[in-house]
């Protein structure tokens, strides 16, 4: 005697609804921390006096072995210099106003981009049921990104801190 109720009935996983992120672009924790250890750097605002990591670690609330690591990477790139010894640390390596923040995350995180997916095909011509459709789109995002971004100088974001230039508002 064998079963008869009929072809087994297909089950949709359950998909949990999607993640809203209130329109936020997501940085990473790395470039969050070099963006506050430099504007520390550039309240201070005196490029002949050095400050400790132990100083930019207390005055940024950042722990203090991991802001290591991203000052020398922000080193490696030339945006701070640093002096050892007693009265040593740390100092912008150039002016505030040449700093952007496009500079500080690809100093720390590499170039800014929204995937590494390879190149799009031209003009219709991808093979891939439409993807590169979708390369294409993800490369204008990380020009985009990266275009707003260098918009903001670290001279700009001080002024801001200070309160001397409105902070930006989403229609910037």
């Amino acid at each position: 005697m064998g079963d008869h109720r009929g072809p087994p009935r297909c089950r949709l996983p359950t998909v949990p609804p999607p993640t809203t992120y209130d329109d936020a672009v997501r940085v990473s924790t790395r470039g969050d921390y070099a963006c506050r250890a430099l504007l520390s750097l550039a309240l201070r605002g005196d490029p002949a006096c050095p400050t400790s990591v132990r100083d930019i670690a207390e005055r940024t609330a950042l722990p203090q072995p991991y802001l290591e690591q991203i000052l020398l990477a922000l080193k490696g790139a030339g945006i701070v210099r640093s002096k050892r010894g007693v009265g040593g640390g740390y100092v912008l390596a150039r002016d505030p106003a040449d700093i952007v923040l496009s500079d500080i995350l690809s100093a720390v995180d590499g170039p800014i981009t929204l995937g590494d997916f390879g190149e799009p095909h031209a003009d219709g011509a991808c093979d891939h049921e439409g993807q590169c459709v979708l390369l294409a789109i993800w490369q204008v995002a990380g020009e985009t990104m990266r275009s707003h971004l260098d918009g903001y100088t670290l001279a700009s974001i001080v002024e801001m801190a200070r309160g001397s230039s409105p902070w930006p508002t989403s229609a910037d």
